[in-house]
């Protein structure tokens, strides 16, 4: 799973939150962030934890539907990446055809998603994670459409991730003429392989989940960095193997 919902496992925080949303569909994003305030005011580290449960549940309806059709595997594909309590179906549910209806664009849940980062600079890696969540949404009909693409871009860019880290990220992800392990890297076919070896040792070194949580990325958003992981590893591989045989 990519994200752990095991830290609202108490029915009540959640059936109080969607209680106090309503089941209007209209500007549910304003209503989610009234509430949010209200119910959580003197425990910030709730509120910013169900903040950024709300904000991923929505920005996986908005990716579903960015095709124009919501598919019964995009809706697996969501069950996938977001792990929740079976007691908690129903409120996930709720909230997620919500946002689906809402009638804020997914640009203001990304811009709200954005503001939970902390770092400030570009290339957030909490917000890399989302990135692949969305992008297994994307792929799960066996097909990323150019309007998903679009919208993954566009998610990007408001998430301060640069073009070219957005295209490594896709590379991992969408393979149109086949894996390009240089690209997952950063590298060039005709980088001498130390400079690509110290390239990927300074990667695997970024995303150590040790790394990680000193930076403040939650639990939950692990397993997506260790599927990162293992896509360096994997292209490493493939490079070292080239260059062995040649």
């Amino acid at each position: 799973m990519l994200f752990d919902f095991s830290c609202f496992q108490i029915s009540s925080l959640w059936d109080r939150l969607l209680g106090a949303v309503g089941d209007a569909a209209g500007n549910v994003l304003g209503r989610v962030i009234d509430a949010i305030r209200t119910l959580f005011e003197g425990d910030p580290e709730t509120r910013r934890q169900v903040s950024f449960s709300v904000a991923i549940i929505a920005l996986s309806a908005k990716m579903a539907k960015a095709d124009g059709v919501v598919t019964e595997k995009e809706v697996d594909a969501f069950r996938q990446i977001f792990d929740f309590p079976e007691e908690e179906a129903r409120n996930v549910a709720r909230l997620y055809n919500l946002a689906r209806q809402d009638i804020a664009g997914y640009d203001a849940y990304a811009s709200k998603l954005a503001n939970l980062c902390g770092s400030g600079g570009t290339n957030c890696p909490m917000l890399e994670n989302v990135i692949d969540g969305l992008f297994h949404i994307a792929k799960a009909d066996g097909l990323v459409h150019e309007k998903e693409l679009a919208f993954l871009a566009r998610i990007a860019e408001i998430f301060g991730i640069d073009e070219e880290h957005f295209r490594r990220i896709m590379a991992r992800h969408v393979h149109l003429e086949g894996r390009d392990p240089y690209l997952i890297l950063g590298v060039s076919p005709g980088d001498e392989f130390s400079e690509i070896r110290k390239i990927y040792r300074r990667l695997v070194s970024e995303h150590h989940p040790d790394r990680l949580i000193a930076r403040g990325v939650p639990a939950a958003l692990h397993a997506a960095a260790n599927e990162r992981m293992a896509a360096l590893n994997a292209a490493y591989a493939a490079i070292e193997k080239e260059r062995r045989a040649a």
